[in-house]
């Protein structure tokens, strides 16, 4: 389906029209989650934020971890303990719902492994000293340094139902299946997934990746601000950005709170479509 040359009207002349798909008195209330700088067209500056709450309705749960392996575990020591409460929350809460899950990766891209993107462009050639490495692209401890971190570790169990895989790219959805298909979103879509809860490492590059990755395929995002770390100075300016284009930044407390006592399993396709993975349903 192509809409190059589709007629898009002027708002105003828009809103003067039928529209099946929207609550049009709803629409035309100010934005709650909307703060503006007077001056500017529009009032620009402006900020935006995450206008649903997880409590808002029932949901489809998924726990990324993101990352979490030996190799980082220098920068892993603040958020730990934090990781590991949230890991064990959500297996209490798969224990007793349906639609709970939890996935790991590993960033296990090699220096010599035949992939030649531009990740690889823009970190460039050098940096690969064993005694100093630089180059944050590869990992160079080699097999031992992608095991997941022995505190927050899969079991046996979820290793054998597919939930801990390797990854090549920043998002955790850029792994792929025999057909090309991405194998976190396959994992999650046979569950109904609609709403992804990510931490681990590292903030400003893997966790931000996959929050926009995420959001692009139909998951409502949470980060848990203190359930995430980097090793660069970017962590608070990760997290900002974040919280005002795709996240809904919340800490390890809320969520567990959230699901001990406010989770209410949805429906699956209730809310991520099936025709449309980003949620869009046929007109």
């Amino acid at each position: 389906m192509t809409t190059v040359n589709r007629t898009i009207l002027p708002l105003e002349e828009a809103l003067q029209r039928p529209c099946k798909h929207r609550d049009m008195a709803l629409a035309l209330e100010p934005m709650h989650n909307f703060s503006s700088t007077p001056g500017g067209p529009h009032g620009q500056p402006l900020a935006f934020w995450a206008s649903w709450y997880l409590a808002d309705r029932p949901r489809r749960i998924a726990l990324l971890v993101d990352d979490c392996q030996e190799e980082y575990r220098p920068y892993a020591g603040d958020i730990l303990p934090n990781v590991k409460q949230l890991i064990e929350a959500f297996r209490a809460a798969r224990s007793k719902h349906d639609g709970v899950c939890i996935a790991w990766s590993a960033w296990s891209r090699a220096f010599d492994d035949g992939i030649a993107n531009a990740m690889d462009r823009w970190y460039g050639p050098r940096g690969l000293r064993p005694e100093q490495p630089e180059n944050a692209a590869y990992v160079f401890s080699g097999t031992a340094g992608l095991q997941p971190l022995a505190e927050i570790a899969p079991t046996d169990d979820e290793v054998a139902d597919g939930w801990f895989y390797l990854g090549q790219h920043l998002d955790m959805f850029w792994t792929f299946d025999e057909n090309g298909a991405s194998y976190l979103d396959g994992k999650l879509g046979a569950q109904a997934i609609d709403t992804i809860v990510i931490v681990g490492l590292w903030t400003d590059e893997c966790v931000l990746s996959t929050a926009y990755a995420g959001n692009s395929r139909g998951y409502d995002v949470v980060v848990v601000a203190d359930a995430v770390a980097t090793a660069t100075a970017n962590q608070q300016t990760a997290l900002t950005i974040a919280k005002s284009t795709v996240a809904k930044v919340v800490s390890t407390a809320d969520v567990i709170r959230y699901l001990e006592h406010d989770f209410v399993t949805g429906e699956p396709g209730a809310v991520k479509g099936t025709h449309h993975p980003d949620g869009r349903k046929p007109g």
